[in-house]
């Protein structure tokens, strides 16, 4: 014998009690409804009472229903293996918040509850009434002299009459499984077409927690560089002084005729060199000035060390975040290196405005335009360090110029 009938009949028997638990709450956010209904019912409703009950119940069941039917479709998933053999995925949960409710997901869990506390019972009645009535039409002999039967379109009065009804019933009993079985099929055909997660949500999961990641991926690059940076400039850059320094003074202390005169002299010129050029890579890291003074500055800094006349302008009402600061930054730097390289141009205009929490920078030449991210001059590098900021980036570049670059970045 099959074991299908047992498991639909214990899926059928234990939605009961579920649904009648998950009643309370899901009734207690749509009291605002109810007594609505209840006004209409009775003549009583005001047309602006009405619209206040109506929009506080849509606001409770939208806000907290999600959260009710969250651990429901948890608890559904599982119960759903008792009809359907076939493994339903694990969901991928963003963590709660205003993205939780941009999920498809979320809604439609929300969809089952309401359809658990309102088209199941009603479905799970007319079964109900279906079986009592298959009992009663097989008991009917033994139920007759305790008074008589009334089906609604005859009534039994005897044993004999009913004994055609009791074979009925008893025939109709082993139909009973069948019928659990579809009840419970459809049932659960509806749980899983709402809880399955779909593709969509799948992929938006996968996006959400590639972002997150990504984002857990540069905070620990930021702090790697900075600690890379404060090696270099406690550590060796100190040391490298101290070297020339000894340098200096063992030049001072040898004759100056001397063969080891020029081999000191040249040691100490390559030891100033050296630090000088660590000085810069510290500086290239993340300059002192943007640490320091903030964002206007350090593009101040870079317009004075670009070879042609660079015109900034800022209008930044407070300091964007570090992560947004310095990816404003780096983008000009290496802007303002691909213009005295490639565009033959002979001014540049570096603007940097925030508005409604957004960081606006343009990079605009006067050069010969033409440029192309595929020729391999840094700016598919610029898209997508913009991008891991959860900005964008955008370029025009017509052959004969201007050439505009400009960025997007969000400082929330």
């Amino acid at each position: 014998m099959s074991v299908w009938p047992l498991r639909s009949a214990m899926y059928v028997l234990s939605s009961v009690p579920i649904a009648t638990l998950l009643a309370v709450p899901l009734g207690l956010l749509a009291f605002p409804w109810a007594l609505l209904a209840r006004r209409v019912a009775t003549n009583t409703a005001q047309p602006a009472s009405g619209l206040i009950l109506l929009v506080l119940g849509a606001a409770l069941v939208a806000a907290l229903g999600p959260l009710v039917a969250r651990p429901l479709a948890a608890a559904e998933r599982v119960r759903l293996r008792l009809v359907d053999h076939r493994p339903v995925p694990s969901v991928r949960r963003v963590p709660f918040g205003l993205s939780w409710y941009r999920q498809p997901l979320t809604w439609r869990e929300l969809s089952y509850a309401v359809l658990l506390v309102t088209v199941v019972p009603a479905l799970y009645s007319m079964v109900a009434f279906v079986l009592i009535l298959i009992a009663v039409c097989a008991l009917s002999p033994w139920l007759v002299p305790a008074g008589e039967i009334n089906f609604g379109v005859t009534v039994i009065t005897t044993p004999p009459q009913a004994v055609p009804y009791s074979i009925t019933g008893f025939a109709a009993l082993v139909t009973v499984p069948y019928l659990l079985t579809l009840v419970a099929g459809v049932h659960g055909a509806v749980a899983r077409a709402l809880l399955h997660p779909g593709a969509a949500d799948e992929l938006h999961a996968e996006l959400v927690e590639v972002s997150r990641s990504r984002a857990r991926l540069v905070s620990a690059f930021e702090a790697e560089r900075r600690r890379i940076e404060r090696d270099l400039h406690d550590g060796a850059q100190q040391k490298l002084v101290g070297l020339t320094l000894q340098l200096g003074l063992a030049k001072l202390d040898i004759p100056a005729a001397s063969p080891a005169a020029g081999a000191v002299e040249t040691a100490h010129q390559q030891a100033k060199q050296l630090m000088s050029e660590l000085r810069e890579l510290i500086h290239g890291i993340r300059p002192n000035v943007l640490t320091d003074l903030g964002l206007p500055a350090a593009l101040r800094e870079l317009a004075d060390q670009c070879p042609i006349p660079v015109v900034v302008e800022t209008d930044l009402p407070r300091r964007p975040p570090e992560q947004v600061e310095a990816t404003a930054y780096f983008v000009v730097a290496e802007a303002l290196t691909n213009v005295a390289k490639h565009s033959g141009a002979t001014a540049v205009a570096v603007t940097a405005r925030e508005t409604a929490g957004l960081l606006t920078v343009e990079i605009r030449d006067d050069g010969r335009g033409g440029a192309d991210p595929s020729n391999g001059t840094g700016l598919t590098g610029l898209a997508d360090r913009v991008a891991v900021a959860a900005g964008r980036m955008l370029l025009s570049s017509p052959p004969g110029g201007p050439t505009l670059i400009r960025t997007e970045l969000p400082c929330a």
